[in-house]
Parts: C-alpha cells; structure tokens; sequence
C-alpha cells in the first residue's frame, strides 16, 4: 500500500506589540527553512479574513515520516533557533499538526488551479470509526460548489489524534455557503474551527 501523503501546518496569531518582529521572523527564518527542507513538496503562509488565529502555514509532505528525518531534524525539536525560542512562546492561539491526507490520495496545494482562497475546517475528537463519514461529509457538502477547486482531508497524528482537518481550496471571490448540516449528522459537532484564509504576501 501506498503510503499516505503528508501534511504539517500550524496556525497562531502574535500579540500586537510582536507582529512586526514576528513576521521578520517568519519571512526570512522559519518559513524558508521548512519551504527548503528535504521532503518538503509544498509551502504556503495565509492570512485568516474570518475567524481566530491569524495566521496559517500549510507544508505539503511526501508523507508524515519526513519530520522524523534527518532534514527536518537539523532545523526543529532540539535544533531550534534562539529566536524561534523566543518567539513561538509568545504566540496566541498555537496550533500544530502533523497529518496524513486521507483524501483524495496524493493531491497537493494548487493541484486544479492556484486558490485565492482557502476555507479550513477541523473537526476534534473523531472516532476513528467515523473518518470515512467525516470525509463523505465533506464531500456531499462542498464537491460540487461552484468554484470549488478542490478538496482534502487529513486525519491528524501524533498530538493531534483525533483531528480531522478539511481544506477546501476556492477559486475567484464567492462566500464559500454553509456546510449541509445533513451530510455531517451528529459530526457536526465536533466541528470545532471554520476559517476562511486568503494567500499571505508581504
């Protein structure tokens, strides 16, 4: 069997007295670091336009694996940067995750068209017997939506266990409409963020 694709992201907000030290950081030392580590595919930094926090960073992955690797290794865990110390403690919001992409198979950010916009749904404490329903859920409510241009889902690992993250990849400016409540059933509260991101820049 094929081994899963993987994904890293991590979201956080840096207080006001920090934001513009905070994006000095993550321009030109965090973001570049993990962009041009081995076994790094994909590498995108977006801004929140509703919800909390801020900031996302989402790493596509050959697969999970390469976080234990020796790339990854030299620049995280024990390798960290003084200023990456000082930094991440201070942030809002923290959120990380390691993940395997459950659907559909390998795609990668941008695969149909490059996004203007990016809707993020995590669902926490999912049964394990119930990814698949959590992914056919997120199916029937969004595959055929106009400007939708693709869709995945990742069930989280490590830490995160029990995390189901859906990304939902938009083209052009249409509001992304409210997921079919139906085609989730009792899931639906486990819902627990629901963000709309657009391509960070500086």
């Amino acid at each position: 069997m094929t081994e899963p694709a993987g994904l890293m992201m991590a979201m956080m907000q840096p207080p006001p007295t920090m934001e513009e030290e905070f994006q000095d950081w993550y321009d030109t030392e965090h973001f570049p670091e993990r962009r041009d580590c081995k076994g790094f595919v994909t590498a995108q930094r977006l801004l929140c336009l509703d919800g909390f926090p801020r900031y996302l960073a989402l790493y596509d992955l050959e697969n999970r694996a390469v976080l234990e690797g020796p790339g990854y290794g030299a620049i995280a865990r024990s390798r960290y940067s003084q200023w990456t110390k000082r930094i991440v403690p201070r942030m809002w919001g923290h959120y990380r995750a390691e993940a395997d992409q459950i659907f559909p198979g390998r795609a990668r950010l941008g695969a149909n068209g490059t996004p203007t916009r990016l809707a993020l749904w995590r669902f926490s404490g999912v049964d394990e017997n119930a990814i698949q329903a959590t992914v056919n859920g997120v199916r029937t409510s969004w595959a055929e939506t106009p400007g939708v241009l693709q869709l995945r889902v990742f069930q989280a690992k490590a830490d995160q266990t029990g995390d189901v993250i859906a990304t939902i990849e938009l083209a052009g400016s249409m509001p992304l409409p409210a997921p079919r409540p139906d085609a989730f059933g009792p899931l639906l509260r486990h819902l627990n963020l629901a963000n709309l991101y657009m391509p960070y820049w500086r």
